[in-house]
């Protein structure tokens, strides 16, 4: 049987289930990533867990996102990740370091292997021939730990690239004229195949650019081969023994079928605020901007950079416009300055950042209220950037760099110019000095974790009751993001060890006053959210449940929702509910009672879950997609629960 390159993958790391698509799989995980945001929770996980080291070939730290140090609690998270990298035996990338995706695929990843993150982005690495995914912390930590790591099987979409890429179009392009076919929800359930001869204009880093803005599709992971061009980035990294060929064997098929001529593109952009909102850049050119934000894991490479910095070489960044440069890792950087394209950018006016997230997740280079930033980034989500009322684009380097020069939104291709040509060094700087290695085991066990002040365990959850009466708080549109649910940023993320000062933050971009009546019920019951489509749409982060969960959330109905949030609700114990009618959302307003009877025994029945209104005739049908797996992880209350249980069986037998 021919296969193509994601079901070569799968293939040969399947633990358990069959390749159906819809069916769940078990996955043997070869290497994992975790982020600063959301590694502490991983860390503190693994602890809980009692983990000797870790179980996987590679695991790495990166700190990449909380590099704001406005006092001490940044800083004290950074110490007990160093402490706990060198305690369980991970790779740790200190602060400055750079991005954990293109440090990654500089460093450690290699074609053929799986990998899972506690970063939504972690699809990048699938530029690599890799199956690279973003998931919850806990499930980050569960594969550590040697655990499958457990997903519906996907659909497998093959897009055929033709043609090449015209002047001053570049990779942003590509996934942002697949966003605007398809829209955020477009990749659900489905792994993203590229194949076909475009793919021999396509650079290494290209192919990142488009990974990584697959999880604004919605996608479970978008695949790359691993072909010659591959071979010639691990050399340029002097990794080249790490390269094995991985492409689709002839005649291999896919579940569904896509093309795209490369040379038929124009420059585009995504308006606010969505990253689905894709118009061509001529359609809104002359629109003043504020802000050209040039970096970010969704474009990270030598050439993004080196492309604006050859744009405005000579030349003035347009009065009363901020250009911010934020590189992407040290290697990046070092080249950059090597070359000349630092001082370019910063005599035309540019600002210089430290390499990491930044601006990306609102740490930093906040866009003034209501004022248009145009910005490498993957998302735009409402608030993300750090300004509440903010109107952020998404665009190429080549549009930013354009677009910062005349002052207004702004088709690279009517500049006064030829498109700049850029070479890529052929051996660039390898700057190894900020990625510690692993301990050996026996040095590594004498390591004691470092706790500061602001360290806080996991609070107890107790089990499904099997009756729940419960007030819905929230009626939310389509396309909540998790930045709505729980912001990131300077002001939020420093509490992310800390879950009671973090939930004190939550949804409050969409009411302000729902901590406080959540707060107000916790005791007698908790409550229910109510949503329409693609709810949890963005950001892997599990405090984005956890801390719903904490202020004694039980049940989401929704239309339908984004993969990892719905699996990190599962995680912590809050039941995942899709209408049967989509017409009942309409029912469920803000103070409606949901009455939920002998909940554990509709669980273990079947699909269904009926839900009465107290005085009203109406019963709310809704059905779950649980496997038994994850039934038995809701009936103990999430799957912190089962993992002490696990353990203290152990120990009684041991």
């Amino acid at each position: 049987m021919s296969l193509n390159v994601t079901q070569k993958l799968i293939q040969g790391h399947l633990l358990s289930g069959k390749m159906n698509p819809g069916e769940e799989i078990g996955l043997k995980i070869d290497q994992t990533l975790t982020q600063d945001a959301t590694g502490t929770m991983v860390m503190l996980e693994l602890e809980a867990m009692k983990l000797d080291r870790i179980r996987t070939e590679v695991s790495a730290q990166y700190v990449d996102h909380n590099i704001i140090q406005e006092d001490s609690k940044n800083a004290d998270d950074h110490l007990f990740l160093q402490s706990a990298t060198r305690r369980f035996g991970l790779y740790f990338s200190r602060p400055g370091n750079g991005v954990s995706h293109p440090v990654h695929m500089q460093r450690l990843a290699k074609p053929g292997k799986t990998l899972i993150g506690s970063d939504s982005h972690t699809c990048a690495n699938g530029c690599m021939g890799m199956l690279a995914i973003g998931a919850g912390g806990i499930d980050v930590a569960m594969a550590i730990a040697g655990e499958p790591y457990y997903i519906k099987m996907p659909q497998i979409w093959g897009v055929r690239l033709t043609g090449q890429l015209p002047d001053w179009v570049s990779a942003k392009d590509v996934i942002l004229e697949l966003l605007r076919r398809y829209d955020v929800k477009g990749g659900i359930g489905k792994v993203i195949e590229y194949y076909g001869p475009g793919l021999n204009s396509l650079s290494a880093m290209d192919r990142h650019v488009i990974a990584n803005m697959g999880a604004e599709l919605g996608a479970t992971g978008s695949v790359f081969p691993s072909d010659d061009e591959i071979k010639r980035f691990l050399r340029s990294q002097r990794r080249e023994e790490d390269w094995i060929p991985l492409t689709a064997d002839e005649g291999a098929n896919y579940d569904l079928h896509e093309e795209m001529d490369l040379s038929s593109l124009e420059p585009l952009l995504a308006k606010p605020s969505s990253p689905g909102n894709v118009v061509p850049v001529r359609e809104v050119a002359g629109l003043p901007i504020y802000q050209a934000y040039i970096g970010s894991s969704a474009n990270p490479g030598f050439r993004d950079f080196a492309v604006a910095a050859q744009i405005v070489k000579g030349k003035k960044v347009m009065e009363g416009v901020s250009l911010d440069i934020n590189p992407s890792s040290r290697q990046v950087l070092t080249d950059l300055v090597n070359e000349g394209h630092i001082t370019s950018l910063l005599r035309a006016g540019a600002r210089l950042h430290q390499a990491g997230c930044n601006g990306c997740i609102g740490m930093g280079q906040a866009p003034a209220t209501g004022r248009n930033s145009l910005r490498t980034t993957p998302r735009n989500f409402p608030g993300r950037s750090g300004t509440k009322e903010d109107s952020v684009f998404l665009c190429s380097p080549e549009t930013a760099a354009a677009s910062a020069l005349t002052g207004k939104i702004t088709d690279p291709r009517t500049l006064a110019m030829s498109h700049p040509k850029i070479r890529e060094p052929e051996e660039p700087t390898l700057d190894l000095d900020l990625l510690d290695a692993p301990l050996p085991v026996e040095e590594a066990r004498n390591v004691e974790l470092v706790k500061g002040p602001n360290i806080a365990s996991i609070p107890e959850m107790e089990a499904l009751p099997d009756e729940l009466q419960l007030p819905v708080l929230l009626q939310m549109r389509d396309n909540i993001s998790t930045d709505e649910i729980l912001a990131g940023g300077a002001r939020v993320l420093p509490y992310r060890s800390n879950l009671p000062e973090i939930s004190k933050f939550t949804f409050e971009i969409i009411d302000p006053t729902y901590y406080k009546r959540a707060m107000d019920i916790r005791a007698g019951g908790g409550h229910a959210l109510v949503a329409g489509f693609n709810y949890g749409q963005g950001s892997s982060r599990e405090h984005a449940a956890l801390a719903p969960r904490y202020l004694g959330l039980r049940v989401v109905l929704a239309k339908d929702f984004a993969r990892i949030h719905w699996q990190n609700l599962v995680n912590f114990g809050v039941l995942p509910l899709t209408f049967n009618q989509e017409s009942d959302f309409d029912l469920l307003k803000p103070g409606t009672i949901l009455h939920f009877k002998n909940i554990r025994q509709q669980l273990q029945q079947g699909r269904g879950i009926a839900a009465s209104i107290p005085g009203s005739s109406s019963v709310i049908k809704c059905h779950h997609n649980l496997s038994d797996r994850q039934i038995d992880i809701m009936l103990q209350g999430g799957l912190i629960n089962v993992v002490r249980d696990k353990a203290k069986r152990m120990a009684i037998l041991t």
